[in-house]
């Protein structure tokens, strides 16, 4: 598999649908049980207090994140988040989710 972050920031190019719909998989199977929309969601809740609102909450409705930014926060967790191993979540996949997320229109 192509590494799209690798690859296409160098370009400009967009990573294509199927990586991103690969984020949208890892996300959902991984990061949505805390950090989807709506109530008892741990990480939404903590982003919330944390940001006051002065940004979204919700990871899914996020402008400002960057696939460095994102791999550094799942290798290494932060607070309650626990740090995610290659074994849980690939390097493949954790690609796709960074393109996923930093990247989604």
């Amino acid at each position: 598999m192509v590494c799209w972050a690798s690859s296409a920031t160098a370009g400009g190019n967009a990573p294509s649908g199927a990586v991103i719909g690969q984020g949208k998989a890892v996300f959902d199977k991984w990061c949505a049980m805390c950090h989807a929309v709506g109530e008892h969601m741990p990480g939404t809740a903590s982003l919330q207090a944390k940001y006051g609102g002065s940004i979204p909450a919700v990871l899914e409705e996020r402008k400002d994140m960057n696939p460095d930014f994102i791999r550094h926060f799942v290798r290494n967790g932060v607070l309650i988040m626990p740090a995610f191993r290659k074994t849980e979540i690939t390097d493949a996949d954790l690609d796709a989710l960074s393109a996923y997320l930093s990247y989604k229109k």
